[in-house]
């Protein structure tokens, strides 16, 4: 609804978007007034402002908040976006993948400005499993 209601932003990152970060933390409320299971939030928080920003929402939310990053070598990340399907059309999903590697390193520099709460695990060390168990143990450890 968002996309095709509200103009993307010149920057070309919806996170640049006020409406969206709003939108991030009322979902995240909605969800957690309905559900009690834990929640896994997905992104990459680039802009520090907008880390601390829905960070702090969340937290107002449920203060049980487990951050992780998923970090890995950058080569082996561009490898990773070159050969994802992000979107059934071809041309939009050239397009995805120029932005996403366009933003690599700003996406990668993230990890420098951190919470130092943040629990970082390198996703090109471990398999997927062995990464879903390490969130789902930080997940029981934090309780």
């Amino acid at each position: 609804m968002v996309k095709e209601t509200v103009p993307m932003p010149a920057s070309g990152d919806y996170q640049d978007l006020p409406l969206w970060r709003g939108l991030t933390i009322a979902a995240v409320r909605e969800i957690r007034r309905n559900y009690s299971q834990d929640i896994i939030i997905p992104m990459t928080l680039v802009h520090p402002d907008y880390l601390t920003e829905i960070l702090d929402g969340v937290r107002r939310i449920d203060d049980q908040l487990l951050h992780i990053f998923l970090t890995l070598n950058e080569d082996l990340l561009r490898h990773r976006i070159a050969n994802q399907t992000m979107h059934p059309d071809p041309n939009r999903n050239a397009e995805i993948r120029e932005w996403r590697l366009a933003n690599v390193a700003r996406c990668l520099a993230a990890r420098e400005r951190l919470p130092c709460t943040t629990r970082v695990l390198d996703s090109g060390a471990h398999t997927s499993d062995e990464l879903a168990a390490m969130v789902l143990d930080g997940i029981d450890g934090r309780t």
